[in-house]
């Protein structure tokens, strides 16, 4: 047998270590480990160091070069044959939300890391680098915007801006940066990627109703992110007759109401959510002055996007119309409904035929690090299933074997990608 069938076979025969991988993501659930069986670990704070000080000693120890960008995204580099080819590259993000689970983002970087580990134990060198990515703040629960650091990355807005961003205590992304130690000296962006490949749990339930173990993701919803302030007046709550008041609560829940309404006409892949508020003053015996809550539209063809926020615009009128109240949107983000490269697209559905693992098309309705990254790169998803379809919540799960199965995609469709053969039909 030649060379290069024996490296054909050895290729067709490689699998991940499904135990190892979920080994992985248990030690990692431990830092920022929540009550619930949950994790917080936000976006720069001392939790989100020591997760990336573990994952990326777990990187170098598969052999990969680590370099860091000026909004901290994490570079872990695995060198081919022809390094001046544009790598292959994969990966997710490690930020959380503040009660998130142990999956989110988590398992598309550390798919990453069981796939280099594979490579590195079986010796196996692409034509192509690899590389994996941790990329910076992709949650948005404590800066925005969110998926910062893929969105700088791709240009959708500039380093600048990103670093000068500020939680709610007025901390900015680039003091975070400093105080982590994660504040690298790489430009952000400006170089050539050959792919990007993100394997995810699906945070919906449709692969676990219809007992699939894999999606294969063609592309995502659009989404348009508002925020809307109400404005009255506060008073007292004793002496105030109702006739008489200007509550921005009352009118709040009302518009709030009919906003919630705004996907049914477009089922099914209209989405609307109401998910953050703020009252003030907050006092239980005053009448809320101000209300700021924010909205969530999305949908997969743009034209029904924009009658979307066509219609919140004029319910936002028709609400600040009454005496005394004022209403105010203010557009906070936007992207697109985004089409996947269907090369890659393919590619991930042949590799998942190949071996044998059940599947389906579908898109995605969360915003991911692949959306913006496809802007720039050829970019494909990889979905498994999620316990109950339940996602940004504690109690966030999902079964070891599935987890295997879609590493085992991303492994094939890296290594076809990148210049070796994947499995073949004759498996």
């Amino acid at each position: 047998m030649t060379a290069t069938m024996n490296k054909q076979l050895q290729t067709e025969t490689l699998r991940v270590d499904g135990g190892r991988l979920w080994d992985s993501l248990m030690d990692l659930a431990r830092i920022g480990a929540t009550p619930k069986g949950g994790n917080c670990r936000l976006a720069l704070t001392e939790e989100d160091r020591q997760g990336r000080d573990l994952v990326s000693g777990w990187l170098r120890d598969a052999g990969l070069e680590i370099r860091v960008d000026q909004l901290g995204n994490i570079f872990a580099r695995r060198p081919g044959r022809n390094n001046t080819l544009p790598p292959v590259v994969t990966g997710s993000h490690i930020d959380t939300q503040p009660t998130g689970g142990r999956f989110d983002g988590n398992y598309g970087v550390l798919a990453g890391l069981e796939v280099m580990r594979v490579l590195d134990e079986q010796n196996i060198t692409t034509d192509a680098p690899l590389e994996v990515v941790i990329w910076t703040n992709e949650e948005g629960s404590r800066f925005v915007p969110v998926m910062m650091g893929s969105g700088a990355f791709a240009g959708m807005f500039s380093t600048e801006s990103a670093l000068a961003a500020r939680d709610h205590d007025g901390i900015s992304v680039a003091d975070s940066l400093a105080r982590i130690g994660y504040d690298g000296d790489m430009p952000v962006g400006g170089r050539q990627l050959g792919a990007y490949f993100e394997a995810h749990i699906e945070q919906g339930p449709v692969l676990e109703q219809e007992g699939l173990p894999v999606g294969v993701v063609t592309g995502s919803l659009g989404l348009s992110w508002f925020d809307v302030v109400v404005t009255g007046q506060e008073a007292h709550a004793g002496p105030t007759p109702m006739e008489y008041r200007r509550d921005a609560l009352q009118t709040a829940c009302a518009l709030v109401g009919d906003i919630l309404t705004l996907a049914r006409p477009h089922a099914p892949h209209g989405r609307v959510t109401c998910g953050e508020f703020r009252v003030f003053p907050n006092s239980r015996n005053v009448i809320p002055g101000r209300v700021n809550f924010s909205v969530d539209l999305r949908h997969l063809e743009p034209a029904v996007l924009t009658q979307m926020e066509q219609r919140l615009q004029e319910l936002c009128e028709k609400h600040g119309g009454q005496t005394g109240i004022e209403v105010q949107l203010i557009e906070v983000q936007r992207i697109p409904p985004t089409p996947f490269a269907q090369e890659l697209v393919e590619r991930v559905r042949t590799c998942t035929q190949a071996l044998g693992i059940p599947h389906r098309d579908m898109v995605t309705g969360a915003g991911h690090d692949a959306v913006y990254i496809s802007r720039i790169a050829p970019t494909a998803m990889i979905f498994v299933p999620c316990v109950d379809g339940i996602s940004h919540n504690e109690c966030e799960d999902a079964k070891p074997e599935d987890l295997e199965a879609g590493a085992n995609v991303l492994l094939h469709a890296m290594l076809h990608t990148a210049g070796i053969s994947p499995v073949t039909d004759t498996l």
